[in-house]
């Protein structure tokens, strides 16, 4: 029998209370119920014919969103500037600079009148000759008090002095290159358009104004003569000026005296001076600046003392204590030979010679 209260052939199907085994799946909760959005359907909705059964979301703007234009705006804001800054950039390009001109040297042997003195002491010597009050090595070429220009900085002006100081102290001072052993040090200062030239000078010297290591710096022949002190004696002056908008000059005067002794010397030997004079021009541009280098345009020197008979273009060859100079004037010129320099020799003065 059925339980009371049940109709005799179970509950009828359909009735609450039946099947709820096979719907309990598919029954919403509380929780389900609240959460649902409701929409309700306007009245002309609800009387069109084919309204349809679920409204439509608009469909996504497939443009650019207005973040996505900024960004771009941006990008080619930047893109733009960048080629602006490189075509207007205060370094020109190599392709822009102006050719660099070839280093004109003259070197000028001075030979002694008399006999060259000497002295057992390098500073005797210097303190008789008129070097005595010359500052020792890199100490007697001191910047000048420097100033802007119409169209280059204090800076740059600084930089322009500081690398012709920097080339006559490798050129002038560095052991390694007085006696012949390197040139690197001076050839890195070089502007690169230069550096042909320069090679050239060391591996086919020639007196024809262009090619005699002795006007790109001073070195003494390694077989007739070596230092007695390495404390070189320097005077001179530098000084900057603006040839034009895009071109500093520096004029760099300075007179260099070396104590020497014969080559192989066992310290027995007499000391001598040789007195060497440098008025070098450099040129900068705005690369040469930024790459701390310099283009050498013209070296005027004079050296001795040195016999006018003897070939000074490649080194220096002094005359050493009581020696005198070989009769003879310097190697003749011919007018006919084009692209030559003329021979010239002086007369080194009594009075730049010590006193003892």
């Amino acid at each position: 029998m059925g339980a009371p209260g049940e109709p005799p052939e179970g509950t009828p199907e359909g009735a609450p209370g039946s099947g709820e085994d096979e719907y309990r799946s598919v029954v919403f909760d509380e929780s389900f119920v609240r959460a649902a959005r409701l929409q309700e359907y306007s009245a002309v909705e609800r009387m069109a014919e084919h309204a349809p059964a679920v409204r439509r979301r608009p469909p996504l703007h497939r443009g650019l969103s207005r973040q996505a234009l900024v960004l771009v705006l941006l990008i080619a804001v930047a893109f733009g500037t960048a080629i602006y800054m490189g075509v207007r950039h205060p370094y020109s390009s190599p392709a822009a600079r102006q050719p660099v001109e070839p280093l004109r040297m003259t070197v000028i042997p001075l030979a002694p009148e008399v006999r060259v003195p000497g002295a057992a002491d390098a500073e005797y010597l210097f303190a008789h000759s008129p070097a005595a009050q010359f500052r020792i090595g890199a100490e007697g070429i001191p910047l000048p008090a420097s100033r802007r220009t119409a169209h280059f900085s204090d800076s740059q002006v600084v930089t322009a002095l500081t690398t012709a100081k920097d080339y006559l102290v490798r050129s002038s001072l560095y052991p390694e290159v007085l006696t012949g052993q390197q040139v690197r040090p001076v050839r890195v200062l070089l502007d690169p358009d230069q550096l042909d030239q320069f090679d050239e000078s060391f591996t086919h010297p020639a007196a024809d104004g262009r090619h005699a290591p002795t006007g790109w710096l001073v070195r003494f022949d390694p077989a007739r003569a070596e230092l007695a002190d390495r404390k070189i004696r320097v005077q001179g002056t530098l000084q900057a000026a603006e040839t034009d908008s895009a071109t500093l000059e520096v004029t760099a005067d300075h007179t260099f005296v070396y104590a020497l002794r014969p080559a192989g010397s066992d310290g027995t030997d007499r000391v001598s001076l040789f007195t060497v004079r440098r008025e070098l021009q450099f040129r900068f541009d705005r690369e040469d600046l930024r790459l701390h280098q310099a283009q050498l345009v013209v070296s005027y020197v004079q050296a001795g003392p040195l016999s006018c008979a003897e070939d000074a273009t490649n080194h220096l060859r002094p005359l050493l204590a009581g020696q005198t100079a070989k009769n003879g004037g310097p190697a003749g010129t011919d007018p006919y030979a084009t692209g030559s320099a003329t021979a010239l020799c002086g007369t080194l003065a009594t009075s730049a010679q010590p006193r003892v």
